[in-house]
């Protein structure tokens, strides 16, 4: 498609370092994508993600499409002009709320049927109007529909959500095909460079994910992710299928891990060759308190940050901790000031970009081996306790 080129400009081991090309500019990878589910990063506004150096956003096509609805955002431009954002967007199907609002749909070949969460009416997702709502909404990137079922699940469920996933990535695929080719001109295309991810499913079970990787790449997407992980399965399990996994996808288009994950999880499924990544994980942790540093989360609203005068963490170029001190953010939380969430997410986000920023870097120079080392060395999932100093020593 001639919205989508992907290059590799760099190797170390399996992590690559490369440059994805799309309609609205070039996304250098690996890379991580705030996700703005309604079409805004919650406590930030686009200058922020601008200055941030953000260069592709995840919004949500479920959420996009009750409220304002995607007609209203086709004639507003779509979704760039819409939020006032002139780089890239990438907007996930709708799929993952099949997993997460299990008890407002009924599945079935057709499609998904939906209760609102808004107003409780019915709504309906099939292959083929997920494919017209994101045309009309004119993302960069549009995910085709799949099923993800939970963890633990038993595999003839699991399989049976592969095979209908793949049944619908070829309806999917199909329409995608007729709108890119005017085959739909009742459908408004604000996007014309608009490229179509598909999605391996097969769970926990490595035959499933081998067969849905085979099938998924037979109806031909422009590039390819993997879902259905970080649902509740041990990070051990995650890495094992992970790795398992990229090496089946074709090596000469981009590879995405879907919803994922921890600073650590980032790091070791760049070491599988994952090349872009999403999660909400540092804006809503921001929003309850809790600050990421290269030695683990950091919990603001804990009493021992009451007269702390450092920054978050030292050495950190981010607009909060060239500015703020802990004892001033555990304050503003502790008060409840919105200020609080702007000040929390715009750190979390720079952590999050600079580390795949060190990361791309190192996979450039050939260091990425020592940077994994000691990345891995230093992180802990676990925020520091009450007696711990999670500067790891160094204050």
């Amino acid at each position: 498609m001639p919205g989508l080129r992907f290059e590799i400009t760099a190797r170390d081991g399996a992590a690559r370092r490369g440059r994805l090309h799309l309609a609205h500019g070039v996304v250098d990878t690996p890379a991580f994508m705030p996700v703005g589910t309604r079409g805004a990063v919650k406590g930030v506004t686009a200058d922020d993600l601008d200055r941030l150096g953000v260069s592709l956003l995840l919004a949500n096509t479920y959420h996009l499409h009750l409220r304002p609805g995607d007609d209203v955002i086709a004639r507003a431009g779509g979704l760039h002009a819409f939020l006032g954002w002139s780089r890239s967007i990438l907007t996930d199907s709708g799929g993952y709320q099949v997993f997460s609002l299990a008890r407002r749909r009924s599945l079935s070949e057709s499609g998904v049927v939906f209760q609102s969460h808004l107003d409780g009416s019915r709504r309906e997702l099939t292959p083929e109007s997920v494919v017209d709502i994101q045309t009309r909404l004119g993302p960069d990137v549009a995910m085709m529909l799949d099923e993800c079922p939970g963890w633990p699940a038993p595999m003839a469920l699991v399989e049976g959500a592969m095979e209908r996933t793949l049944r619908w990535a070829r309806r999917g695929r199909d329409r995608f095909l007729t709108v890119a080719s005017g085959g739909a001109p009742d459908v408004p295309r604000p996007n014309a460079g608009q490229v179509q991810f598909g999605i391996v499913q097969g769970g926990t079970y490595p035959a499933l994910r081998a067969r849905s990787v085979a099938g998924t790449r037979d109806v031909g997407f422009d590039a390819y992710a993997i879902g259905g992980l970080s649902v509740g399965e041990p990070v051990e399990v995650m890495y094992a299928i992970v790795g398992d996994t990229v090496p089946q996808l074709p090596e000469d288009r981009p590879r995405y891990l879907m919803g994922t994950g921890t600073p650590d999880d980032l790091v070791e499924s760049v070491a599988r060759g994952v090349d872009l990544f999403d999660c909400v994980l540092p804006t809503r942790n921001a929003r309850n308190g809790q600050l990421f540093t290269s030695h683990g989360p950091l919990n603001i609203k804990n009493a021992r940050f009451a007269e702390d005068d450092g920054p978050v963490e030292e050495g950190c170029q981010c607009p909060t901790c060239r500015r703020h001190s802990r004892a001033y953010l555990r304050y503003l939380f502790q008060t409840g000031e919105i200020a609080a969430s702007t000040l929390n997410t715009l750190h979390n986000l720079h952590f999050y970009l600079d580390t795949m920023r060190r990361i791309r870097e190192a996979i450039e120079f050939g260091t990425f081996e020592e940077l994994k080392t000691r990345f891995l060395g230093t992180y802990s999932r676990r925020p520091a306790a009450a007696g711990d100093d999670p500067t790891g020593g160094r204050r």
